[in-house]
């Protein structure tokens, strides 16, 4: 199966452009391909199921089928019936969303079909050049012909495509690389501290190298480990530097030695080297993640990272099974909801401890057998408690100082501790022979170690992807900051003010 994908700026306002594309017998007005279209049965243009047949200027004829359309997203999808051409089951979406920075449009065409092997390129260039780079540049003749007055015709007998970076499907790096260093807004951090040192300012983007890509981000996600690169304790930012970790996006440039992404895919990541706090990057592709449709962009920016987390942790670190006693610290936070709902799915029993009644609420209907709200009762106690006596066969402890003690102490004989995070402070120094009272493991996993590969790092995004497809998870409607506020999402997240995941819109 071919897979080919296209997008462009259209400047223009969102919904001007949508009043073209959503007519379905309106492509023989803007098209230069077509000659002629009609629906057949006379049916409504915007009915889903209606058949369209046309034929092109060469002669031959077509027969496509509308199978959804959205003037809420502003997407519609067809199929191919009827073709003189080999395109076997051809699927196509088209998709846009207004720019953020002024009056444009974002619009996105892909499709995919399955050629004869000896004409795939020959169709997947058709495709590429003929249908998507031509219409494109033909509704931006059509626009710009309707804002100057002048005569709008039926079709232009002849169509330029014009060479934006955006439009062409492989190699637009070169074209990026010609040119003059960009500039985009990002977050800088110029010396370590708290989150007043997160400041909003214009600088550098030279083109991409032959080995990158360029990511326009549509969503940046925030985690703790941004607070821990902000404030020097990982060495993962050097200032000045952009701190950050996750994000969403689509692809704006693909350099000349990238092979396996193209312009206007859309990505995620959740890996260094940081620098996600930003409108545009260059980054190298080797560990970005395409998204399917299915997966929206602020679910990808707000959970790939946690959700990966929470595969290695439940999985590798120590594999859950059915009847273990599991105890999850910061059960509202972002990771601590994935862990919740998926460890209840493995068959654990979950304990979780959270700072209020209205995050222990949230837990509860996550799944969560017990729930203890640690500023009322001693945690460790109560597992103990709860569990008569035999105590937990692992700890998922993120907090980090105010927890840790306690945690191996609310811990069953061959216990396990798995400390990822410390975000109360740093847990001191141990006696290692305190643990042989029980028999303790103790674990600091490192999320480089279990993602620094695509070999790695696959298994796990398939598995957290597979979990939320299946409603063994559900992420929640994250926490909005727009990118200029970042320092607020910091401030918030180390007051432990907020629940579930915080995203950053560039």
């Amino acid at each position: 199966m071919v897979k080919v994908c296209q997008s462009t700026i259209i400047e223009a306002p969102v919904d001007e452009v949508w009043a073209i594309l959503r007519d379905f017998n309106g492509h023989d007005r803007w098209h230069p391909a077509i000659a002629f279209s009609e629906i057949e049965g006379g049916e409504p243009v915007d009915a889903v199921g209606v058949v369209r047949h046309f034929r092109l200027n060469d002669g031959g004829e077509l027969r496509e089928q509308l199978l959804a359309l959205s003037d809420k997203d502003r997407r519609l999808s067809y199929c191919l019936l009827e073709a003189p051409l080999p395109l076997m089951g051809y699927v196509a979406s088209l998709r846009l969303k207004p720019v953020t920075d002024g009056d444009a449009t974002f619009w996105e065409w892909r499709s995919e079909f399955q050629p004869p092997a000896h004409r795939r390129d020959e169709l997947v260039r058709l495709v590429t050049e003929d249908i998507y780079q031509t219409g494109f540049a033909a509704v931006r003749n059509l626009l710009r012909r309707r804002s100057t007055g002048s005569p709008v015709e039926t079709r232009s007998p002849r169509v330029v495509v014009e060479p934006t970076p955006s439009v062409n499907v492989r190699h637009s790096a070169s074209m990026v690389a010609a040119g003059q260093a960009a500039t985009t807004r990002a977050i800088v951090v110029e010396r370590y501290g708290g989150p007043e040192e997160l400041q909003f300012k214009e600088i550098g983007l030279p083109p991409p190298t032959p080995n990158e890509v360029r990511i326009r981000h549509t969503v940046i996600g925030v985690n703790f480990i941004d607070v821990y690169c902000r404030t020097g304790f990982f060495d993962l930012l050097q200032p000045p530097g952009v701190p950050g970790m996750e994000a969403a996006g689509v692809i704006e440039a693909v350099g000349p030695a990238v092979s396996g992404f193209s312009v206007g895919d859309r990505i995620a990541y959740a890996c260094p080297p940081v620098g996600a706090y930003r409108e545009r990057r260059n980054m190298a592709p080797e560990l970005l993640v395409h998204l399917s449709d299915d997966i929206a962009d602020e679910i990808a920016a707000a959970s790939l990272l946690k959700g990966v987390s929470a595969s290695f942790l439940l999985h590798d670190v120590h594999a859950v099974k059915p009847g273990d006693i599991v105890l999850i610290h910061a059960a509202a936070g972002g990771i601590g909801q994935l862990l919740v709902q998926w460890a209840r799915h493995l068959g654990a029993t979950v304990i979780a401890t959270v700072s209020s009644d209205d995050k222990a609420r949230i837990v509860e209907r996550l799944g969560a057998h017990h729930v203890i709200v640690y500023t009322r009762e001693n945690f460790a106690d109560a597992v103990m408690r709860l569990t008569a006596g035999r105590g937990a066969d692992v700890a998922y402890d993120a907090v980090g100082n105010d927890t840790f003690a306690g945690s191996l102490a609310a811990l069953a004989v061959r216990g396990h501790l798995v400390s990822f995070g410390q975000a109360s402070g740093p847990i001191g120094n141990w006696d290692i022979g305190r643990f042989a009272s029980k028999s303790l493991t103790v674990s600091r996993p490192n999320y480089a170690h279990y993602t620094d590969t695509p070999e790695k790092l696959a298994p796990h995004v398939a598995r957290f992807f597979q979990a939320l497809r299946q409603g063994v998870v559900r992420v929640e409607a994250p926490t909005r900051y727009t990118l200029a506020n970042a320092a607020d999402a910091h401030r918030d997240l180390e007051a432990r003010r907020t629940t579930g995941a915080l995203i950053l819109l560039p």
